[in-house]
Parts: C-alpha cells; sequence; structure tokens
C-alpha cells in the first residue's frame, strides 16, 4: 500500500520534529529538507530580492530528488511539500522583495515538472499534513534552535517577515487540492515535548490514513 506523506507549515511550526515521529511510528523512512547543508540559505537572509530565484530553484530541484526517492520506496515522510515553496516566492514578489516576472517563470517550471506525463509515477503525495503555528510559538522554537541567520537579534526586521509568512499559510492551505490533507494545530498540541500531544497527533492521522485506505 502506497503512502508517501508529507509535511508543511511555517518556519519553526515543527514540521521535521514530526516528521521522524511520524517516520518511526508508521516505520516508514523519513526525508528531510537539510538546511544546515543549504548553501543558498543564508546567502537569501542576507540578500532576500538577490536569492530568492536562486533559492527557490535549488530547493524544486531538492525537493525533485526526494520526491523521486520517496516514490521508489513506497512508504515515506518528508518534511516540506514541493508546493509550499512557491508560497514563499509569491509573498516576497507581493511585497516587492523578487521580481514577479521571475515568480512567474518559476511557477510555470514547477506546474510542467509536476505535471503527470506518459510513463511517471505520481508526484503528488497521499497525504499533506499542515502544521498551524501562531507567531510566538513560531519566534521561541526558532529562537531555541538557534541558526543564527533566522534570529531577530540578527535581524530585527526578519519578525515582520515571519509574520506576512504565517499570514499566507492559512489561504495556500484552504486553496490546497492537489491531494487529501489534514492540520494539526501545533499551539495547542506540542508534540516535540508532551508525550500526551504526541499520541493525540498521531491518533488524528492514524484515523486520516485509515478513512483514506492507506493504514
Amino acid at each position: 500500500m502506497i503512502q508517501v506523506i508529507v509535511l508543511s507549515g511555517p518556519i519553526g511550526a515543527g514540521k521535521s520534529s514530526l516528521t521522524g515521529i511520524l517516520a518511526e511510528h508508521l516505520g516508514t523512512k523519513a526525508y528531510f529538507e537539510g538546511v544546515d547543508n543549504n548553501p543558498v540559505l543564508p546567502l537569501y537572509y542576507k540578500d532576500m530580492k538577490r536569492y530568492t530565484f536562486l533559492l527557490n530553484i535549488y530547493l524544486l530541484n531538492h525537493r525533485l530528488a526526494q520526491i523521486s526517492q520517496a516514490i521508489q520506496e513506497k512508504n515515506s515522510v518528508s518534511d516540506r511539500s514541493i508546493y509550499e515553496d512557491s508560497l514563499f516566492f509569491k509573498m516576497n514578489a507581493d511585497s516587492g522583495i523578487a521580481d514577479k516576472t521571475e515568480f512567474k517563470i518559476y511557477n510555470n517550471l514547477l506546474d510542467n515538472m509536476m505535471a503527470e506525463t506518459p510513463g511517471n509515477p505520481n508526484k503528488k503525495p497521499d497525504l499533506l499534513i499542515y502544521i498551524k503555528v501562531s507567531l510566538s510559538t513560531m519566534l521561541k522554537r526558532i529562537e531555541k534552535r538557534g541558526r543564527e541567520f533566522e534570529q531577530l537579534s540578527t535581524d530585527p526586521g526578519l519578525k515582520d517577515y515571519y509574520a506576512r509568512l504565517i499570514s499566507y499559510y492559512q489561504p495556500w492551505y484552504e486553496n490546497y487540492q492537489a491531494s487529501p490533507k489534514l492540520v494539526i494545530n501545533s499551539d495547542k498540541y506540542d508534540f516535540v515535548t508532551d508525550e500526551a500531544a504526541k499520541k493525540a497527533v498521531l491518533a488524528q492521522i492514524d484515523q486520516k490514513l485509515h478513512e483514506l485506505g492507506k493504514l
């Protein structure tokens, strides 16, 4: 039974943590974004206007490679969806940080690469799990994990950037139609440190997978 699950949500939502928890629970392979090995991300935080296009092309290539591996594994959990990268790009284009023509080119490229063609396996996940998080919780988790280029102490202006990002996620999730979906409230359920919350979240996911005939 094919079971490809992807996590989505803003920075600090707990995607990587839940990916590891869920992969262990289901006995599947976990795929992680690999932020610490991303050579473009620190450059992006220093100059978003210059590096938005390069970052999104880098991430598109990385995620397509992950999708190919996940399909071969049959059962897998990934800590980010390929679909939400365009959300970041759109937000930056709307705010004037990124070029709108570059965003249009990127979106066309994404559509072409995700299109189904004869002989190619389906690239869509069986389930997308959106982790909803408030700005205050998001900032606490960003501070706790300590990546220097993400910290408000490095750039206080990032607080507005993070707030805008959260505001883009809910409508993005509501409009997402590529696969079945499920939302987890990360403020209500601290699945990283609270065992009862972790069990409650896993129960929600198990129920959804049963409904879909995937468990």
